[in-house]
C-alpha cells in the first residue's frame, strides 16, 4: 500500500482521541457552533414510560464524521435498538432532528434488571434486525460523511447506567471500515474534468448483509458481494466532484466509502468525465493486500494520470524510421503536410518508396521464416508468440480505462495475459502445434467483455486501440488497435503477421507491409 494511505482508528474515548487525532476534543464543542447541541426538556429524565439513553459527552463517536478534527455526529433519523428485561428488541421513539453533538434517547420497555444493555446503532437503512452495507452508494458533496447512515454504517455499544438516575450512558464502536478517496492530478486534460463516480472492487467481500441474533445480540453476515460503486454527482454537484487540485485536498473533492473490514486486495477505478466531449471513462489502481481494520477508516491518496501513448510508435513493418518522421504532429505543420492526429485526416508525407529509410522492409525468402532485422521490429513477439496472447492470453476487452494520444482523450483496449502466465507459451509452435512462421494462416479467437478479477489483475497487460495509418490516413483510433510482429509472411513479401483487436475479437493475420501499425514490446 502506498504510503499516502493513512489509516486512523474511530477511537471512542478523549484520550486515545488525543493521541490519535492530536488535539483536544471537548464535550459541548465551541469550535462546531454550526452544529446544534443535545436537545432537553424539564420532563425528560422523568419520563416512567421510557428510559433514558445518553449519546454524547463521554461517548464522542456518533454516525457522521468531521474529517480534519475526527469528531463525529448524530444525523437526523439516527434511531438505536436496545434490548430489554423481557428479551425484546425495542426501537428508539425519538431520533435526531438534525446534526447534532449529542442526543439523549427515549426507549421503551422494561430496564431495571441490570445495570448494562446491549445497544446497537443499525444505520438508517436497517429493517430493525439487519443492516447492509450496500454495494451502491451515493455522496453528492465533496467531504460529507452524512451517507453513512445509508451506506451500511453500523456500531454496538454497551450502555451502564448512570448512578443516582434511571439513565444508561454508552459510547459506540463502528464496526466497518472507511475509505477517504481523495484524488489529485497535475494533468491539464483532467482539470477540465469531473470524478462522477468511485468503483471498488475486491478478491473477496466488502458489500455486507448483517442480521442481529435475537438470543445472544451477535451479528451474523450473508449476502455479500465483492464490488462497491459510490457515486460522487447529484444535488449541488450534478457533474461530480473537480479534478482541479494538484495535491491531495479532501475539501475540494473527498469522497467515503464504508465497506466490510478485513484483508482485500482492492482495484480502485475512479470514473471521469469531461462534459466538453462527453467521454467518461477509468481510472484504475490496483493496491495490494491490505487488512482493513473495523472502526478506522483509511486515506486513500490518488494521483491521477492517464497513460499517454506518444504519435512516434507507428512503423510499416520492420522500417527503419517511424512512419512520420520529420512530419510528427507535435511539430504543428501547416494545412495537410504533418501527422494527422484525428481518425479520418490525411497528409502525403508519409512513405512512398524503398529510397525512405521509412519505407517497409522488403526482404523476402519464400516459405522461410523472414524475421525482422531492425531495431523497430526485430525484438517484438513473432507470430507463434502472438498466437499464444490471442489464444491462451485470456484476451479481456476494456471499454473505459482512459488513455491519451496526440492531444486527445480516449478509452479502450484489452487485456491479455503476460506471457508468464500463459501456460504452454512457446516461440517455436502456434497454439496449434504448427510453426507459423513459414506457413500461410490466419485465426480469429472471441474476446470476453469482463475483466480480469481482482485478485489476478497483475498477471495482465493493456494495450490501448491506437489504431493504424494506410496511405497517409489515420483509421480506427479509439476503436481498433494493430500491432506487428517480427515474422514477415512466408508466402508473399508484401506481406507481415499482426495482432489486431476490438471489443469483439482478437485476430492473427497478415497484412501489407505497407500499413502504419504499432511497434510495440509484449509483455
Amino acid at each position: 500500500m502506498k504510503k499516502t494511505m493513512r489509516q486512523h482508528s474511530f477511537t471512542t474515548r478523549l484520550t486515545f482521541l488525543a493521541v490519535v487525532f492530536g488535539i483536544a476534543m471537548v464535550f459541548a464543542s465551541c469550535a462546531n457552533e454550526d452544529v446544534a447541541q443535545t436537545p432537553t426538556n424539564s420532563n425528560e429524565d422523568n419520563d416512567k414510560n421510557l428510559t433514558t439513553f445518553v449519546a454524547g459527552d463521554e461517548a464522542k463517536t456518533r454516525t457522521s464524521m468531521d474529517y480534519n478534527s475526527g469528531d463525529f455526529y448524530w444525523e437526523a433519523g439516527d434511531y438505536i435498538y436496545v434490548k430489554d428485561d423481557d428479551g425484546t428488541w425495542q426501537k428508539s421513539s425519538n431520533a435526531p432532528t438534525s446534526k447534532v453533538a449529542a442526543f439523549k434517547y427515549k426507549v421503551p420497555g422494561k430496564f431495571t434488571a441490570s445495570t448494562s444493555y446491549k445497544v446497537y446503532y443499525l444505520g438508517r437503512n436497517s429493517s430493525g434486525n439487519q443492516v447492509t452495507i450496500p454495494a451502491a452508494q451515493s455522496q453528492t458533496t465533496p467531504d460529507n460523511t452524512e451517507h453513512f447512515g445509508l451506506s451500511g454504517d453500523y456500531g454496538s455499544a454497551t450502555a451502564n447506567k448512570v448512578a443516582g438516575k434511571q439513565q444508561f450512558s454508552f459510547t459506540l464502536e463502528h464496526q466497518p471500515a472507511y475509505l477517504v478517496f481523495q484524488p489529485y492530478t497535475s494533468n491539464t486534460i483532467l482539470h477540465n474534468c469531473y470524478l462522477t463516480g468511485i468503483e471498488v472492487t475486491s478478491d473477496n467481500d466488502i458489500a455486507e448483509t448483517y442480521t442481529v441474533n435475537t438470543t445472544t445480540g451477535a451479528l451474523t453476515s450473508s449476502a455479500g458481494g465483492k464490488k462497491i460503486v459510490l457515486t460522487t454527482k447529484g444535488g449541488s454537484n450534478p457533474n461530480g466532484f473537480p479534478l482541479t487540485n494538484s495535491s491531495a485536498s479532501v475539501t475540494t473533492n473527498g469522497a467515503y466509502m464504508v465497506i466490510k473490514p478485513g484483508t482485500h486486495i482492492l482495484r480502485v477505478r475512479y470514473w471521469v468525465k469531461d462534459n466538453a466531449t462527453n467521454v467518461e471513462g477509468t481510472i484504475t489502481k490496483l493496491l495490494p493486500s491490505t487488512a482493513y481494520a473495523s472502526n478506522t477508516y483509511y486515506d486513500m491518496t490518488a494521483n491521477l494520470n492517464v497513460r499517454d501513448y506518444d504519435g512516434d510508435h507507428y512503423y510499416m513493418w520492420d522500417a527503419q524510421k517511424q512512419y512520420w518522421k520529420g512530419y510528427e504532429w507535435t511539430q504543428h505543420l501547416s494545412g495537410n503536410t504533418g501527422q494527422p492526429p484525428l481518425n479520418g485526416n490525411s497528409s502525403s508525407n508519409y512513405p512512398q518508396s524503398n529510397t525512405d529509410p521509412r519505407y517497409y522492409n522488403e526482404a523476402f525468402t519464400n516459405g522461410a521464416d523472414n524475421k525482422a532485422t531492425h531495431t523497430s521490429c526485430k525484438d517484438l513477439p513473432n507470430v507463434n508468440e502472438m498466437t499464444w496472447y490471442a489464444g491462451k492470453g485470456d484476451p479481456r476487452w476494456d471499454e473505459d480505462e482512459l488513455w491519451t494520444t496526440m492531444g486527445h482523450l480516449y478509452k479502450g483496449g484489452m487485456w491479455f495475459k503476460k506471457k508468464a502466465y500463459i501456460s504452454g507459451y512457446n516461440s517455436n509452435t502456434a497454439v496449434d502445434g504448427r510453426d507459423w512462421r513459414t506457413i500461410n494462416e490466419s485465426l480469429l479467437w472471441f474476446a470476453s467483455n469482463t475483466l480480469p478479477s481482482t485478485a489476478d489483475a497483475n498477471k495482465y497487460f493493456y494495450l490501448p486501440v491506437l489504431g493504424y495509418y494506410d496511405s497517409g490516413r489515420l483509421y480506427y483510433l479509439g476503436t481498433d488497435g494493430f500491432y506487428w510482429s517480427s515474422s514477415g509472411n512466408p508466402w508473399s513479401g508484401q506481406l507481415a503477421y499482426n495482432l489486431h483487436f476490438n471489443s469483439s475479437y482478437v485476430y492473427v493475420q497478415p497484412y501489407f507491409r505497407s500499413g502504419g501499425y504499432r511497434a510495440e514490446a509484449l509483455q
